[in-house]
Order: C-alpha cells, then structure tokens, then sequence
C-alpha cells in the first residue's frame, strides 16, 4: 500500500480502518450519508478541526476522519478520542508542494486534496504518536 497523505496523528491507535473516503462540506451532506445508511463505508474528509456539524456522525459509528486543517487539541481531535476513532489531521499529499497554511488562502490546497481523495479507498494508519498516515488500497 502507498502513503498517499499523511498529517498530525490525534492520538496513537492500532485501529486501522478502511473505507471510500467521502469529503463533507455541509451539514446536509452529513444527514444525507446518514441517512443513506452506508456511514460506515466511509471515512470522512471535512474541512477542519472544528467542523461541529460532523458530531452525528461520530456518535454513530463513523470508521475515521481525515480533516484539511485543524490540530489535535481541536473539537474534533478531542471527539476522535473519545470516540476512539482515528483521526487525520491537518492532512497533505505526500506527492505535493502544497501545504495548508494557518491564516492564509487555502483554497487552492484543499481543492487539490478534496479532488485527489475524495472516491479514493483508503486505510488509516495511525499507529504513531505523532503522524497519521493515508494508505491508498489497491
């Protein structure tokens, strides 16, 4: 398997979940997957650390989260592990220059990883303490 993406590792698990990562940008859309019944296919891509609409999610058994921006200490940091729940974040593509930047214009970076993720079947890895990684499985 190849390391796609990687980023900051909210906290240190064996659980190594695989899905079809869907990228969530709206509330809607986090009701729609639920709704579909098919939340546990997925791991979920969203914009940042404190995307509190993500919470119904996660209380329902969501396999993982990848998120754009946002630290461990954020919202969703602190509800990957109380879910125990692996998390990515603050993630970029190994293969690219682009990085997000804390204030600056993202736009560009998180197009370019929503359009190479979003679809993609992964596998979480993050088993250590301080970087998660994306395996992209064949």
């Amino acid at each position: 398997m190849n390391i796609i993406a990687q980023g900051f590792n909210s906290f240190e698990t064996k659980k190594a979940p695989e899905g079809e990562i869907i990228y969530l940008p709206t509330p809607q859309s986090v009701i729609k997957l639920i709704q579909s019944g098919k939340l546990k296919q997925h791991i979920l891509l969203v914009q940042g650390g404190t995307t509190t609409f993500l919470s119904p999610a996660l209380s329902m058994g969501a396999l993982g989260v990848i998120t754009l921006s946002g630290a461990p200490e954020s919202h969703l940091g602190i509800l990957s592990r109380e879910f125990q729940m692996p998390c990515v974040m603050t993630t970029y593509l190994v293969d690219a220059d682009t990085r997000y930047v804390t204030g600056g214009d993202n736009t560009l970076h998180f197009n370019a990883m929503i359009e190479k993720l979003q679809g993609k079947r992964v596998r979480l890895d993050c088993s250590d303490s301080e970087h998660g990684k994306v395996l992209e499985v064949a």
